[in-house]
């Protein structure tokens, strides 16, 4: 595809979204579905804040590689995301591991992923990649990375976090000079290298990469014909083209959207009970961290048909209300107090209930006299009369999955299990 003067460079690219892991660190959170699946916030699944940045920066070819378990995620795209036209050429294609090149090999690694459909992205007619993760929760502007990509002649550009270098340790760190160029990548390492100019802090991968297609076609069949690759973009794309080519860094901070609200670049991988209830904990502070509330910067998902959130009850003792929450549409809070809680869609919570910290997932019943505190309710879960969660750690860890910071999880088969045992 040949630029026009002046034409935004996301039009001339796609977004290659990778979904397809797991996410074993959310138990059985993920025993269903996969993690880019997962809800958050209320009312959207994780991978919708990947799709949505990148449909806000002016993309509109995207494809979704899906594998473990993507059922739910592929229903939710159906869904939600099935207003791209093709007559404005615009193209979302979830294209899960379908064994294209043989009848063993499944997805083997991130850029097998790609390379496996090879033919799909060919057809798109693009000039540049942006590859992306579908787990993580951020809002950015990817047109700033790909003008940073165009502008330094780079082979690849890797989005990057400024983390303090005392914490940099848990991620992939990048060594660059002055000119942003990644002189080494290292894994996970001992001593994070600084940034130059501020030896405090470190740039970890966040998993974002931004190519022109052709080279990284070219990289792809050559990967392919390694029987000694394991075929990932971190283990053995990236190190190739650092030592071989011309590898650049993006600062997140330099393209991450903000409200002006927010008081510093959001990023979060909700990868684990903790982290996941934690983000959405945070989205009921009185200023979050996160501004989902940004009309100019939407986080799309599928617009269900609902009707608007119910607080009934008006006595002393058994008044419905909400405070520090988040309530979200078809929830009827019946005679309980729920504070700094988020409700997902369709919750139920019914007389002399209470819940304090709370993650509720759809359509989740809390019956009455129930004292939740500090805990991720699996969606459809039905809480029994008079259950109490988070007083007790003994007590919560004996029939549900519970943290070490404290966080509980509940799923109907742990309520199932202690039904049974106490009957």
């Amino acid at each position: 595809m040949k630029a026009r003067p002046n034409q935004r460079l996301a039009s001339q690219a796609m977004a290659f979204v990778l979904a397809g892991g797991r996410g074993s660190r959310l138990k059985e959170l993920t025993d269903t579905r996969a993690k880019p699946a997962v809800y958050f916030g209320g009312k959207t699944r994780i991978i919708d804040f990947a799709l949505s940045n990148a449909l806000n920066s002016g993309i509109r070819k995207m494809a979704i590689a899906t594998q473990y378990k993507a059922h739910s995620l592929i229903r939710h795209i159906q869904r939600g995301w099935g207003f791209f036209r093709a007559e404005r050429n615009e193209y979302l294609d979830v294209l899960p591991a379908s064994q294209r090149m043989d009848e063993v090999n499944w997805y083997r690694g991130t850029a097998d992923a790609i390379a496996q459909n090879i033919d799909i992205v060919d057809s798109y007619g693009i000039q540049y990649v942006v590859v992306l993760a579908g787990d993580h929760i951020y809002k950015m502007d990817y047109e700033v990375m790909l003008r940073q990509h165009v502008e330094a002649g780079a082979d690849v550009t890797i989005g990057c976090l400024t983390v303090p270098r005392a914490e940099a340790s848990a991620f992939g760190v990048m060594a660059v000079d002055k000119t942003m160029r990644i002189t080494s990548f290292l894994e996970k390492p001992k001593d994070p290298p600084g940034m130059p100019g501020d030896p405090d802090h470190s740039l970890a991968s966040m998993g974002i990469y931004v190519f022109d297609w052709a080279f990284l076609r070219d990289l792809l069949i050559r990967d392919m014909q390694d029987d000694n690759s394991s075929h990932d973009f971190g283990f053995d794309l990236i190190p190739h083209i650092v030592k071989n080519g011309k590898a650049v860094a993006h600062k997140f901070s330099d393209s991450c959207v903000t409200s002006g609200l927010e008081t510093e670049p959001y990023w979060r991988d909700v990868g684990t009970i903790d982290a996941f209830w934690q983000a959405n904990i945070d989205l009921t502070d009185f200023i979050p961290k996160l501004d989902i509330y940004d009309s100019s910067w939407p986080i799309w998902t599928y617009a269900e048909i609902l009707p608007p959130a119910k607080f009934i009850h008006n006595e002393d003792g058994r008044r419905g209300t909400a405070v520090s929450s988040l309530v979200s549409g078809d929830c009827i809070v019946s005679g309980s107090e729920v504070r700094n809680s988020l409700l997902f869609t369709g919750v139920r919570t019914h007389s002399f209930s209470s819940l304090e910290y709370v993650v509720a997932l759809p359509k989740v019943i809390v019956n009455r006299k129930a004292d939740l505190k500090n805990c991720v309710i699996d969606r459809g879960v039905i809480i029994p009369e008079g259950l109490v969660v988070g007083q007790d750690a003994a007590e919560d860890a004996k029939w549900f999955r519970r943290t070490d910071s404290g966080i509980t999880l509940i799923t109907q088969s742990m309520i199932d299990a202690r039904a049974r045992a106490l009957s």
